[in-house]
């Protein structure tokens, strides 16, 4: 039985796509899926199946737009791959001056090669990116609110969310305890 980390884009930003973590608990553990715990509001789900991670992800997204009355991009990662995307990170994570930051794109699946070449052009002094299969590994050295990379991830044309490398280390951490 496989250990997934589902990580839902867009629910509870802003005030929209609003969704209480107990309900998607509830709704997937209804699912069949077992050992179910959230992690903050935004959607980073835990979780045993014995189901196939493509199955498995089509399945959940069918049942929370039918859920919630809206569409939610699902991607799924086994705890082996999260750990592999932990010890795959590029940047330097344990000595971040103030303002810096290393955030993670989890991807719905393979960039083009377009894609990711339009995704390096934006590469300066103050936000890079490295691209390793289906992550975006992004370091900031002000912020991401500003940033200029971080809005080309939809010209990847594959369903993106974004994890700061906490939450990252934090899912990674919990995904032991299952």
């Amino acid at each position: 039985m496989a250990i997934y980390i589902a990580l839902l884009r867009g629910i509870n930003v802003g005030g929209h796509h609003k969704m209480k973590m107990a309900d998607l608990k509830s709704l997937l553990e209804s699912m069949g899926l077992q050992k179910v715990k959230t992690y903050i509001q935004s959607g980073n789900v835990l979780f045993k199946s014995e189901e196939e991670a493509e199955q498995l992800s089509m399945n959940i997204e069918e049942e929370l737009n039918h859920t919630f009355g809206f569409p939610v991009p699902v991607v799924l990662r086994t705890a082996e791959e999260l750990q592999q995307v932990i010890n795959d990170c590029p940047y330097l994570t344990d000595s971040l001056n103030e303002g810096e930051s290393v955030q993670v794109a989890f991807l719905g699946g393979e960039p083009s090669k377009e894609g990711i070449d339009h995704m390096y052009s934006y590469n300066n002094e103050l936000e890079e990116c490295k691209i390793k299969g289906k992550e975006v590994y992004f370091f900031f050295r002000k912020s991401i609110r500003d940033s200029k990379l971080a809005l080309q991830l939809p010209k990847l044309s594959v369903p993106a969310t974004v994890r700061n490398w906490k939450t990252v280390i934090k899912l990674a951490d919990m995904s032991k305890l299952l």
